[in-house]
């Protein structure tokens, strides 16, 4: 990827969306992954009350975990992301009765009381999974899946991707996927813009930064910047996130896929493992203001005003993870003591 090169290096012009009209606003919802890799984790119970303690909007689970959607049960202002295992998605798209039966036992028992507003169908598969190929088949399957078992029609199914589908990245309007992600996010996208889903995006500036800090200014990455880092055609970046974003949706545009609104499933900045680009200083400020900048509203660049919902990671530090930055994204300890103050409960 190549995101973080500086404001001086040649621009292309830019391409300007102009079909706004096209575009689903989301809520400015502001979320936290809840992760269970670890083995002194709090039980789920508990979680689900501090998520409500902290009103934190949106709960993102990874695959369907039992004991979380019963903890879920009545929880109808708690919003849940709800994904599936990765390994099951090639049977999901060669079999509708596979889609049929992980409705049936995941979404049906809970679906009337549990605020379920996404499924998403793996994560990260695309460019680079073996079961790229299928995830729009998938999806396609597990919405004729919750139509066939009757559940509530707002429920949205769509798919995560990371930002390494990105072949060219810098700038924003120059945006493109790869040539391995092209054909699979085509299909998606058109699945997607015929649902009304949006696209999930996990975008980290903390990675762009801590791999090139000689091109990448801290502020720049930490929505600190007081001036324009980034002039692209008449459109300004003050900080990286909306840089990734936009070069995301100028990646869109090109593979005829404008209409297809992104929302983040995941982003945040590591309190330790990595000095001195971690610290709890660091992980703080971002995070603070990530939140502030999605519950504006303000949008990005070249989508202004168009809300988005986002999704940080993650809740806990969790020790069955790669030792390093990898244990540390959480927002609290397993004890659920805050690792900074962020939210306030």
């Amino acid at each position: 990827m190549d995101f973080f090169r500086p404001a001086s290096a040649a621009l292309l012009l830019l391409f300007i969306f102009s079909d706004q009209a096209l575009l689903i606003s989301g809520l400015g919802a502001v979320g936290v992954n809840y992760g269970l890799n670890g083995d002194n984790l709090p039980v789920a119970s508990e979680v689900v009350e501090l998520y409500g303690r902290c009103g934190i909007d949106i709960l993102r689970v990874y695959e369907p975990n039992h004991s979380v959607l019963d903890a879920l049960k009545g929880r109808r202002n708690l919003v849940v992301w709800l994904g599936t295992r990765n390994e099951d998605i090639q049977g999901f798209a060669a079999d509708q009765l596979a889609a049929n039966s992980w409705v049936n036992a995941n979404v049906v028992p809970y679906y009337k009381s549990v605020n379920i507003a996404y499924v998403t169908v793996g994560n990260e598969v695309v460019p680079d999974d073996a079961a790229a190929p299928f995830v729009a088949n998938a999806i396609k399957n597990i919405m004729q899946a919750l139509v066939i078992a009757g559940v509530k029609s707002d429920i949205k199914v769509t798919t995560v991707v990371p930002m390494s589908v990105l072949a060219v990245s810098y700038p924003p309007s120059a945006g493109a996927f790869s040539g391995t992600a092209i054909g699979p996010l085509k299909d998606i996208t058109q699945v997607l813009g015929t649902s009304g889903a949006p696209l999930l995006l996990n975008a980290y500036p903390y990675f762009a930064y801590a791999s090139n800090p000689q091109q990448i200014s801290l502020d720049y990455a930490l929505f600190r910047s007081t001036a324009p880092v980034v002039v692209d055609g008449n459109l300004k970046y003050f900080n990286l996130f909306d840089a990734m974003v936009d070069s995301f949706y100028s990646a869109l545009e090109k593979i005829g896929a404008e209409g297809v609104r992104i929302d983040i499933s995941e982003t945040g900045w590591p309190s330790k493992g990595n000095e001195p680009f971690t610290s709890v200083d660091n992980a703080a400020t971002y995070n603070k203001k990530f939140v502030e900048h999605v519950r504006s509203g303000a949008g990005t660049p070249k989508r202004p005003n168009v809300k988005y919902d986002g999704v940080l990671f993650e809740m806990f530090n969790e020790d069955l993870k790669t030792a390093g930055v990898e244990q540390n994204f959480g927002m609290f300890y397993p004890n659920m003591h805050p690792v900074y103050p962020l939210w306030n409960c």
